[in-house]
């Protein structure tokens, strides 16, 4: 009923951009919260950040083998397995009671991020016409796009008039709407033909970019000793020299450098 309704180049982008907005809510809601969660936690404020980095270092390691997956398993099964994952890790979230709880936590939501955004982004490429994809993309791009200026709002009304582990338990029923969307509307389009991967490039990527996320992420905020900070991004800054080395020789590198040299992407 609903895609009788609903033309597909619109009903598939908003089915996407739930996740996508579920995804970008989450990234910034608890920054406004940080105080909140930490005193219920017992912790300084400022060691709460370990949970917006530990988020992004998920995001950073898992991103590179979403495509892969997605070919190799479908794009739907990967699609609601992230959805699955994310919403998983929200509810173990908002049932932390240690600060080492919350980021393990954090990690895990990454996780579902990493593959929920790309892979939905696949979705819409692989389901929807070409000559209807600018449309499409629009239907995806307007909800995704306001996500992160809703969150720190949301993050602190929720906080100062109910509880901050509400903020998590919020993404459940979004997560079980995006699961059944998916599984009714969204074909498991897949590679016939994929490639192994390349597990030797994910884990140099892998250590490259979250050792510069961290490494970033933690100067100058002393939640680890200084030389610790840049010890750590220079060893991210070394994997990721080796990875570009790696790719240049591999033929089908878990991140194909070569579409930087297409203007159109490096304008994206």
């Amino acid at each position: 009923m609903l895609s009788r309704q609903i033309p597909r180049e619109i009903l598939i982008p908003l089915i996407v951009a739930c996740a996508l907005f579920m995804e970008q809510v989450d990234s910034t809601v608890i920054s406004t919260s940080l105080p909140a969660i930490a005193k219920s936690l017992g912790e300084d404020p400022v060691a709460l950040k370990l949970a917006l980095t530990s988020y992004l270092l998920s995001l950073a390691v898992f991103i590179p083998a979403s495509g892969w997956a997605a070919d190799r398993y479908g794009a739907r099964t990967v699609f609601r397995a992230a959805i699955v994952i994310f919403t998983i890790g929200s509810i173990l979230c908002g049932m932390s009671t240690s600060l080492s709880d919350f980021v393990l936590y954090r990690i895990i939501q990454g996780m579902g991020g990493a593959m929920m955004v790309p892979v939905g982004r696949l979705v819409i490429l692989r389901s929807i016409p070409k000559a209807q994809l600018v449309s499409a993309l629009a239907w995806l791009t307007v909800p995704a796009l306001l996500g992160p200026v809703l969150g720190p709002p949301l993050g602190g009304f929720i906080t100062t008039y109910f509880d901050w582990r509400l903020i998590f338990y919020i993404n459940v029923p979004i997560g079980i709407l995006g699961i059944i969307l998916a599984t009714r509307f969204i074909e498991n389009v897949r590679e016939q033909d994929v490639p192994p991967l390349d597990l030797r490039g994910l884990v140099l990527s892998g250590i490259g970019l979250s050792g510069l996320v961290f490494g970033f992420a933690v100067f100058g905020q002393e939640l680890v000793p200084l030389w610790v900070a840049g010890g750590v991004t220079a060893i991210g800054l070394i994997a990721l020299i080796f990875y570009v080395r790696h790719a240049r020789v591999t033929p089908h590198a878990v991140l194909d450098l070569n579409l930087l040299r297409l203007p159109t992407f490096r304008a994206g």
